[in-house]
């Protein structure tokens, strides 16, 4: 961020259902905050584009996007939402169409590695080289941040079809994934869990078999996040996981799979955002304050 606290500063925060929009001097000195609908891009983005133009000039924007997007600075298609599932949004220019409008330079990343960084300046994970932040909800996602930067490489890490063991209560469901069935996200996202069970999580039973289930599924990712990056936190938002109990049923489980074998009990680094649901705007701004400084 600009060592100028006068420095007003656009933040977006683009879901698939929802962009959460913001100008400040950073995640703690917001000046005035929206959120409008994801509809189409057209409609979408020319509702954002018109709500930062009504707030005034702002020195760089920060955009956390739902994707998949391309974040190689080098590629023709940087800044574009690409093949995604989201109806009528593939291959838009999210990054040009907001940054030209609005005349600024632009910043753009995942929106799970939005809240990464947003968990990593200013959240709960402050002051750990690695750490892993991720969304159960609608989706699943996960992004990760090692010294100060998300990982990227081909595009971004896909961390929620990443394929598990089945749970033997679980063995009939085909999962929801239309790319790969049962993968992590097509066996625990909210509608993996409604498609089988009939209702969200929160609203089934406390000891109803998919609590076990879902911990279950989740604790094994966690195991794999700590095998293949050793976080010292991984960090888990999104609505299924403002289920009661779901948190120390993840953790349990991840612990007695993990045992100590990778040099930490999992449950002591398993935790919910430290800023709640507003990890992934503090990211967008802090993008934006990279933007700023020529990072894209």
């Amino acid at each position: 961020m600009s060592a100028d606290p006068s420095t007003m500063f656009g933040a977006v925060e683009a879901g698939g259902t929802k962009f959460v929009l913001a100008v400040g001097h950073g995640h703690d000195a917001i000046v005035a905050q929206t959120q409008i609908p994801t509809t189409t891009p057209a409609e979408t983005l020319a509702r954002a584009i018109g709500w930062f133009q009504q707030q005034g000039a702002v020195a760089a924007l920060g955009i956390a996007s739902f994707g998949p997007v391309d974040l190689d600075p080098a590629s023709p298609s940087w800044g574009h939402v690409t093949d995604t599932p989201k109806a009528g949004w593939s291959q838009t220019n999210v990054a040009a169409r907001l940054g030209d409008a609005i005349g600024c330079p632009v910043g753009f990343d995942t929106d799970v590695n939005g809240a990464a960084i947003g968990e990593y300046l200013h959240g709960a994970a402050r002051g750990c080289d690695v750490a892993i932040y991720v969304t159960v909800g609608t989706g699943i996602g996960g992004g990760a941040v090692i010294g100060g930067h998300t990982v990227k490489g081909v595009r971004h890490p896909e961390m929620g079809h990443v394929m598990l063991q089945r749970h033997p209560q679980d063995r009939d469901f085909a999962g929801a994934c239309p790319v790969h069935g049962d993968c992590l996200e097509g066996l625990a996202s909210g509608p993996a869990i409604k498609a089988r069970w009939g209702a969200s999580l929160s609203e089934l039973p406390a000891d109803h078999v998919a609590h076990d289930v879902i911990a279950d599924y989740l604790a094994q990712f966690c195991q794999t996040l700590i095998a293949l990056y050793s976080p010292q936190r991984i960090i888990m938002g999104g609505g299924v996981m403002q289920t009661s109990g779901l948190l120390d049923r993840v953790r349990d489980k991840a612990s007695a799979r993990a045992g100590r074998y990778f040099g930490v009990d999992a449950s002591t680094i398993i935790m919910p955002p430290g800023l709640g649901t507003g990890a992934g705007i503090a990211g967008a701004f802090a993008l934006a304050g990279r933007a700023l400084h020529g990072e894209r």
